[in-house]
């Protein structure tokens, strides 16, 4: 039992330190009923999550599955410094009302996946706020300038004389202390988080918890767009809280051979179901389109309730197959305006030179007609526009 818990709990993992203090955990959760913590912090920096978070609430799931207390942690007090991990600049400060609304918003997301009763919501801002300057003055002696400066993205910008703020090194320290604070068994994170996971452990040490976390170390999810990883700032995100038919459409725009990653990392099906389906691809029983179809579902499923991904298919199926206008679409009225104007206000184009160009590439039908004049004006009546194949808005004038 504890070797088939492990090969699950290590599911997709890139890296776990200490694996043999992970086993002794999940031992004595068989032998003795004694349950473990697990940690992992989300700095509340915007409104909502996306699926590249899910990638660690589906492995701190799992965790739970094995005997594990989940410390979702929220850092409302280090969001307010800003991560710079992966920028080659500082992040832009957020304010307390921004953080605050954003962590509400986390509290209510996160339990669409994790069990509430096996789950603890904390912040980090309760220590934070106590420690003091005093505390803080003594936190920054256990480290030097020197160690700060091994972090990879330090490292790149003082080479290249870019600026590093003295809150920055700062954040890596404050991250670790979350660990001392709340003594946590396993710590886990971002391939990206690697230097402020080990903090933990290290400050776990200094300061004579009685225990060194393990660290466990997931991939960060390749966005829609193939390459980069999943981001808002990037717009090749999906957000757990998109309507189901949006969140099955982006889901089958993927390609074929980024499917299967997100199938180990996303998906509640087994590694060895998983080979089935590829085998099954490969020797042309299935037809990859289906197999993406059936992980879109199960995703739509996971944050909508069972049969949801089911209805976003076959609304999916009526727009894209039968050429059929959605079931339900926004709705607009406006006095007399001209197309371009209406594309913008409704939303469909973000800009009114982006509308244009929608027009200029034959992208855009009025009740399914499609457009090549800019200067059309919408009159009494009501109009169906439409940009691509997924942008829908109801006009009434």
């Amino acid at each position: 039992m504890i070797e088939k818990a492990l090969k699950e709990i290590k599911r997709g993992c890139v890296e776990l330190i200490d694996e043999e203090r992970v086993i002794t955990l999940i031992k004595n959760f068989y032998e003795k009923g004694k349950t473990f913590t697990v940690k992992a912090g989300f700095d509340p920096t915007a409104p909502d999550l996306h699926l590249g978070h899910t990638v660690l609430l589906q492995k701190l799931k799992v965790f739970q599955k094995y005997g594990a207390k989940i410390q979702f942690l929220i850092g409302d007090f280090t969001a307010q410094i800003g991560d710079p991990t992966g920028k080659s600049a500082t992040r832009k400060v957020l304010t307390p009302q921004d953080v605050a609304k954003n962590a509400e918003t986390y509290k209510e997301q996160v339990f669409k996946i994790l069990e509430k009763d096996k789950t603890e919501v904390v912040f980090n801002s309760k220590w934070l706020d106590e420690l003091g300057s005093r505390g803080l003055l003594a936190l920054t002696t256990t480290f030097n300038v020197a160690r700060m400066l091994e972090r990879d993205d330090f490292e790149k910008r003082y080479k290249t004389n870019q600026p590093i703020a003295i809150s920055e090194f700062i954040y890596p320290l404050l991250q670790g202390y979350d660990s001392v604070a709340l003594k946590s068994d396993i710590e886990i994170g971002g391939t990206d988080q690697k230097f402020n996971l080990l903090m933990g452990r290290s400050l776990q040490r200094t300061y004579n918890v009685g225990k060194e976390q393990a660290v466990m170390m997931m991939p960060l999810l390749v966005g829609l767009d193939g390459v980069n990883k999943m981001s808002k700032s990037l717009g090749n995100y999906i957000g757990i809280t998109e309507n189901p038919n949006t969140i099955f459409a982006k889901v089958l725009s993927i390609s074929d051979a980024l499917m299967w990653n997100w199938y180990e990392l996303l998906s509640d099906k087994s590694l060895e179901e998983i080979e089935e389906l590829k085998k099954d691809v490969e020797n042309g029983k299935l037809h990859p389109k289906k197999v993406k179809e059936d992980l879109a579902k199960e995703i739509v499923d996971r944050f909508y309730g069972t049969g949801a991904g089911e209805k976003a298919k076959d609304e999916f199926d009526k727009v894209h197959k039968q050429n059929d206008i959605p079931s339900d679409i926004a709705e607009f009225k406006f006095e007399k305006i001209g197309l371009i104007d209406a594309l913008f206000e409704s939303k469909l184009a973000n800009t009114k030179s982006e509308a244009r160009r929608h027009i200029k590439g034959g992208a855009v039908k009025i009740n399914g007609e499609k457009i090549d004049k800019f200067d059309i004006m919408l009159e009494n009546g009501e109009y169906i526009l439409q940009i691509g194949k997924r942008k829908f808005a109801k006009v009434i004038i």
